[in-house]
């Protein structure tokens, strides 16, 4: 469902004025979101809303604002692959009690982690080959991209530009 809402200009980055989609799907609660977030330099309040929600810590509830360059990120990854699936979500943000918690279960999880600042997502697309998806989040040299092929997942967020 597309969601129609003002605008409200944000001077990050400047895009085409056709609206930009996402559609993700979480692998742990198995809801689903497909929204215009962003038209423009501008991003859709109640679609940013929506996102933050569904990109919750599944764990504990709580919810934390996004960073909208991550989805914006996604946005490019999915236009440059061709993808016409939904992302599916294995993590978004993380709680500071749900990371402490993935630390001492040995997960390989990062104590200053971004996804604590709602800046990194772990996901994957039916329709990419993993490898294909990591090189394209690779090219487009916007932040940190992470490879999990064991795990099947790769992890994009808006830091500094890096790959592990």
């Amino acid at each position: 469902m597309l969601v129609a809402a003002p605008l409200v200009a944000v001077p990050r980055r400047s895009h085409a004025a056709a609206p930009r989609t996402l559609a993700l799907r979480h692998a742990h609660t198995g809801e689903s979101v497909a929204v215009a977030y962003a038209a423009g330099d501008a991003y859709v309040p109640q679609a940013l809303a929506r996102l933050a929600w569904l990109l919750r810590d599944f764990r504990t509830g709580a919810v934390q604002p996004i960073d909208p360059l991550l989805f914006d990120q996604l946005h490019a990854v999915a236009t440059a692959t061709g993808s016409r699936a939904a992302f599916e979500v294995i993590s978004g943000y993380r709680s500071p009690a749900t990371n402490a918690a993935l630390q001492r279960s040995g997960g390989g999880v990062a104590t200053g982690s971004l996804h604590l600042q709602g800046r990194a997502i772990d996901v994957r697309l039916d329709d990419v080959p993993l490898a294909d998806l990591r090189d394209a989040a690779l090219d487009l040299r916007a932040g940190g991209v992470g490879f999990y092929p064991q795990s099947r997942f790769v992890h994009l967020d808006t830091g500094r530009v890096r790959r592990w």
